[in-house]
């Protein structure tokens, strides 16, 4: 399918044949200008129906939707295995649950993960705690290693000099801004060994 003039063509059929249909009916498309692609039901040249909608960055929905907007229920499916099913209402959610890649859901009203009396690891409250000595470093077993000079952010690695993230394919994903940059810096596992603590001083 390609986009021309708000209109979408076959594009393998020569000349183009236009669509249309005032009935829903199945089509795939790929937005040429985004990079997004489209699998599902189309209602008057409109994205309309049951659906999946890739976007370039890889996140994918899939669920209903009307007038080209998320619309009903539908999950959003991110890279990184997490999810987010929501009831959508012309294209923002309006109740939803997100659920990290490891299973752990996240509950707003009762959330006691990591709230600073229980600092285990999600892997370590469904598996129990290693052995002294064995402790882990991440919620990742084993834990992800990281670039020199980067951080890791949770979703990519970041590069405090460039501000940029990417995801763990080395994929660009966004420009962090000073908020997310001061965030980051204190508070995520960084590529590079540093000494903490107390330091004596050695005599010259």
């Amino acid at each position: 399918m390609l986009l021309r003039e708000g209109r979408y063509y076959c594009a393998s059929e020569n000349p183009p044949t236009r669509f249309c249909s005032l009935s829903i009916r199945p089509y795939t498309a790929e937005m040429q200008y985004t990079g997004s692609k489209y699998d599902g039901e189309w209602n008057n040249e409109r994205i309309e129906g049951k659906g999946k909608y890739t976007f370039p960055t890889e996140t994918k929905y899939d669920g209903e939707l009307r007038d080209g907007m998320f619309h009903g229920k539908g999950v959003l499916h991110f890279p990184n295995g997490s999810k987010y099913d929501a009831q959508w209402c012309e294209g923002r959610a309006v109740t939803g649950k997100y659920t990290f890649a490891d299973g752990l859901e996240y509950d707003i009203d009762d959330w006691e993960y990591c709230d600073g009396y229980d600092r285990r690891f999600y892997t370590e409250i469904c598996n129990g705690l290693k052995p002294a000595g064995r402790s882990q470093l991440t919620n990742r077993i084993p834990p992800r290693e990281i670039p020199e000079g980067h951080y890791d952010c949770g979703d990519g690695f970041y590069n405090p000099k460039t501000k940029i993230i990417t995801d763990y394919n080395i994929k660009f994903l966004r420009n962090a801004d000073d908020d997310e940059h001061a965030w980051i810096v204190k508070t995520c596992r960084k590529g590079w060994d540093e000494i903490v603590g107390y330091q004596p001083k050695i005599p010259a």
